[in-house]
Order: C-alpha cells, then sequence, then structure tokens
C-alpha cells in the first residue's frame, strides 16, 4: 500500500493553490506596476478576474438606465422623460468627476488622513498596473473603473429626488459637487485602506455606507431643499407606467448581480456567495412588501413586488459577502417589512421624498450594515482566497464588539450624508440662475416640456390631457371643436390656473401666474370668437 501524499493538490494541479495574491507584487518595478513596453503588465493578475470585473462593471453601468425606467414609470406621464435624462446626465457628469479627480480623492494610498484622499491619481495619474487598493487580484486601472460605476449609480438614486419640480441643470451642478464633497469622503472611509471606518473595522461589503445610506439621505435632504410639489397638482395620483417600473427593477436586479458579485473582485466563490445572497435578500423581501400591502388592500401590487425587491437588493449590498445564505433570508423578511413602513417616514417629517429613496435605500442600507453585526461569518469573507483566515465577522463567530462598529459607522455616514448634501443644495440654491426648483407653472406643464421640450410619448403629449376628457363621439364637432382651453385638463384645481386664479379656497379670485403656453392658446381662442361675431 503506498503512502497518502500529504499534499495531493499541489500547485501542478491546481491554477491557484495559495491564499493572497495570485503573484509578488512587490517584484513590479514602477509607481504603476511596471514598464509595458518590455514587460507583460497582464503576468501579475489572473485573466478570469479581470474579465469578470470588466464585464460586472458593464452590469453595474446597466443600473443607471434602469434607475431612469424606474423613476420615470414612478413620475406621471408629463415629467416621465425628464427622470430618465437626469440619470444619465448624472452619469456623464461623475463620469468627468471621476476621472478628473473623484478617484484619487476616494482611494489614494498615499492620504493618511482617514478622511479624504489627495490628488495623487488626479486625472488617472499613476493609475495602471498596480494591486488595487480593494484587492490585489485586480489591477488599479481595472478597479477605478469599476469603482466609477459604483459612483454612478449612486448619483442616478439621488436624481430622484428631482422628480417633476426639479430643474435639470442645477440638479448636474450639485451631483458634481456632492461626488467630491459627500460621496468621495464615504467611500474613502469604507474602502481606503487609511479610511477611519477600514481602521476601525467596519464591515461594509459592496456600499451600504457610500452607495445607499449616502444616496438615501442625499436624496431627502435634496428633497428637503426643493420642497414638496404643489398639492392641487396631487389630485388622483399614481405611477403612470407600471412596465416601466418592472422593466427598471429587472435591469436594477441584473445590474445587481455585478454590484455584489463584482465586489469580490475576482471569478471566486464569495462572488458566487453573494450572488446568492443578493437574489435571496431580494426575493425574500419582495414578497413580504407584497403581502404587507395586499393585508392592506386585498390586492396584489406589481409596484409593491418592485419596491420590496429594491429594498431587499439594497439591504444585500453590504451585507452579501458577509452572510451566509440562511441569514440573507432573515436580512429579506426583515427588510420588507421594516422598509414597507418606513414609506411613512416622509409624512411625518413632512419631506416630499417622492420616489422613496430614503425608505428603499437609506433604511434598507442601514438594516444591511447592522445585519453585519450579528451574522457576519469569516467563513463566507474567506471564500474569495485572499482574506481566508483573518476572522472578519460579527456576533455569529463570537464578534459582538462589531455591532458597535457598524452602528457608529452608519451614525457618521447618516449625518454627514445629510448635513453636507443639505448644505451643497442651499448654496447651489441661493446662485442667480441655478434655482433648484423649477416654477409653479413649469410643474404644471411638466418637466419634460420645461426643461427638455421632448416627450416620453409624443404623441400623447402634443395633446396634453385634452383627449381624456374630450367626447369621443365626432358627430359632437362641428367645425371646430366646443371645448373650451380651460376644461380641456380635466382637473378644476388645473383649471383655475389656467384661467390665471389660484385654486386655493382662501384665495379665490385671487391673481396667478397661469401657464405661458395654454395662455396663448386662450388669447388665440378669444381672437377666432371675436372675429365670428363680427
Amino acid at each position: 500500500m503506498t503512502d497518502v501524499d500529504p499534499q495531493p493538490y499541489l500547485p501542478e494541479y491546481a491554477s491557484y493553490n495559495w491564499t493572497g495574491a495570485p503573484s509578488n507584487s512587490s517584484l513590479q518595478t514602477n509607481v504603476i506596476g511596471g514598464d509595458s513596453r518590455i514587460e507583460n503588465l497582464n503576468k501579475w493578475y489572473q485573466s478570469g478576474d479581470q474579465a469578470y470585473i470588466i464585464v460586472a462593471s458593464a452590469m453595474v453601468l446597466v443600473m443607471v438606465p434602469g434607475l431612469g425606467f424606474l423613476y420615470s414609470g414612478l413620475a406621471r406621464r408629463k415629467s416621465a422623460l425628464s427622470m430618465i435624462w437626469a440619470c444619465m446626465a448624472s452619469c456623464s457628469v461623475v463620469t468627468f468627476q471621476w476621472y478628473f479627480w473623484g478617484y484619487s480623492l476616494a482611494f489614494s494610498l498615499t492620504a493618511t488622513n482617514g478622511f479624504i484622499g489627495n490628488l495623487r491619481h488626479f486625472g488617472l495619474m499613476n493609475t495602471l498596473g498596480n494591486p488595487s487598493p480593494g484587492s490585489p487580484l485586480i489591477p488599479d486601472l481595472l478597479y477605478s473603473f469599476y469603482q466609477m460605476q459604483f459612483c454612478a449609480v449612486t448619483a442616478a438614486i439621488v436624481m430622484g429626488a428631482v422628480a417633476e419640480r426639479g430643474r435639470m441643470i442645477p440638479a448636474m451642478v450639485f451631483v458634481f459637487l456632492w461626488a467630491t464633497l459627500v460621496y468621495c469622503p464615504i467611500a474613502c472611509w469604507a474602502w481606503n485602506v487609511n479610511g477611519w471606518g477600514y481602521v476601525y473595522g467596519v464591515l461594509d461589503y459592496a456600499g451600504g455606507g457610500p452607495v445607499e445610506i449616502v444616496s438615501g439621505m442625499s436624496a431627502l435632504a435634496y428633497s428637503m431643499v426643493l420642497g414638496r410639489r404643489q398639492e392641487r397638482m396631487m389630485l388622483n395620483f399614481r405611477p403612470h407606467n407600471v412596465s416601466l417600473i418592472l422593466l427598471g427593477t429587472v435591469f436594477l436586479w441584473f445590474g445587481w448581480l455585478g454590484f455584489n458579485g463584482g465586489s469580490s473582485f475576482g471569478a471566486n466563490l464569495r462572488a458566487v456567495m453573494a450572488c446568492w445572497n443578493t437574489n435571496l435578500t431580494a426575493m425574500f423581501a419582495a414578497m413580504t412588501w407584497v403581502l404587507l400591502d395586499w393585508r392592506l388592500a386585498r390586492k396584489w401590487s406589481m409596484v409593491g413586488w418592485c419596491s420590496g425587491t429594491i429594498s431587499g437588493l439594497v439591504a444585500a449590498t453590504p451585507a452579501s459577502g458577509y452572510l451566509p445564505p440562511w441569514g440573507s433570508i432573515i436580512l429579506g423578511i426583515v427588510t420588507g417589512g421594516v422598509c414597507n413602513w418606513a414609506t411613512k417616514i416622509k409624512y411625518w417629517v413632512k419631506i416630499d421624498d417622492s420616489m422613496d429613496v430614503f425608505a428603499e435605500h437609506g433604511v434598507a442600507g442601514i438594516l444591511g450594515l447592522i445585519a453585519n453585526g450579528f451574522l457576519g461569518s469569516d467563513a463566507v469573507v474567506g471564500l474569495d482566497g485572499v482574506n481566508t483566515g483573518l476572522g472578519y465577522g460579527g456576533g455569529l463567530i463570537g464578534n459582538w464588539k462589531q455591532l458597535y462598529i457598524q452602528l457608529a459607522y452608519i451614525v457618521a455616514a447618516t449625518a454627514y450624508a445629510f448635513v453636507m448634501s443639505a448644505i451643497i443644495a442651499y448654496g447651489i440654491n441661493f446662485i442667480p440662475g441655478l434655482h433648484l426648483r423649477a416654477s409653479e407653472e413649469a410643474e404644471l406643464l411638466g418637466m419634460d416640456d420645461d426643461q427638455l421640450g421632448e416627450f416620453a410619448y409624443d404623441y400623447v403629449e402634443v395633446r396634453r390631457d385634452y383627449l381624456a376628457w374630450t367626447p369621443s363621439r365626432t358627430d359632437q364637432f362641428q367645425g371646430e371643436h366646443g371645448i373650451p382651453q380651460k376644461e380641456r385638463h380635466g382637473i378644476g384645481e388645473h383649471s383655475t390656473m389656467i384661467e390665471g386664479k389660484s385654486s386655493g379656497s382662501d384665495s379665490a379670485g385671487e391673481e396667478h401666474t397661469g401657464i405661458g403656453g395654454d395662455r396663448h392658446a386662450m388669447a388665440l381662442e378669444e381672437k377666432k370668437r371675436a372675429e365670428k361675431e363680427a
């Protein structure tokens, strides 16, 4: 009988049979990882890991139009396209900001203040083949591209705050300043090896702080500064296109598998576990949300399913790389219930968070971070082959002090994101020409017409609400129609605004600014009527 080999899996039988980086990067010859003129810089990395993160980056990018479709469906028809524009334009702004100095401010390793980076990587200088700040599995250049998508998605989430009353260009100015002064510092706290949160031991896998808490609190602050939508324009309000809401949710779901799976920074078992956990949390949160809605309305809500799914995906963001699968099921059920309830908070604080960004992103992100304190497991962390044996985890492995570390991080990120975002928004609002809010007339007309001059449904929008309130019988039309301009909106409050009066009961007869386009149409009708009488 032959002796059993004590090391049956020698390197010649396995492509990756050790813990840590795939190569000894200390042998790299200069500050950018080597000289590509004389050596192959790809030798320091596994091609499969690089390919996976490139694909994951593209998947995360798809989340930006997904948010645009989601917000478009949740808004009214007359402002549907403006929500898509806001999300896509914010991605353009973030791409410039991240290349210009965003990546450097978040991830430069030579800054040691623990709060924000320096300009070592300004304009992607010194960013090429070195091991990335996030993982030795991928190079710096790829990591910077992947992290840019995270910032872009976070900015697009925040754009839900401009719904139906926010001007576009001031919002883009806000995005640039917000990315610099809010997102980059908190990303530095959590993921830069010199960030205070990272040093303190915070467990934030894919962005419970930088992405979810920041987006939720920043959107809440922006909505507060922007003000509530006009109440008389909210009569019979409902999402205008549930199919678009579902389409946007599916885009987000697809992208989130790259968002969470890719945050293992390699094609490894931790990525697979993160994808499993992401789906489990999302689906159990969706079921919980739908059941809670059914309890009240006795209807199965598609919007409720989408809202629950998104809140579950959000909760999985900080937790999917730390929790065992059964922990993700618990997290999903808790998230669906708590976030469903949290949609009421905006009414208590009297802030018109029209897309429920705070409830579905801010609150769910907090829940995911707390879950790490209770259920984080070093067995899941070690599945990436890099962090094996480091003992990262929460109460599940006896590390109960992790809970107060998580709570301190949550409080710091929540307070900083809200206060700094509010300061930025207030500051921009005071600059001449950069008022955040559109006029009351523009709000009634719709952001598509006022800000873009284009429409999501042009064949409907050029007729406004006229066809919806005009009798369909053609025999009622004799020559020109007999429906007065003021009656074509179908809602009395809107008609009084067309006439140039306020609709409030305490201000009846008060002059109002009216709607420019409709005012011209009314003048034309008056002119034609006078010509007929003559």
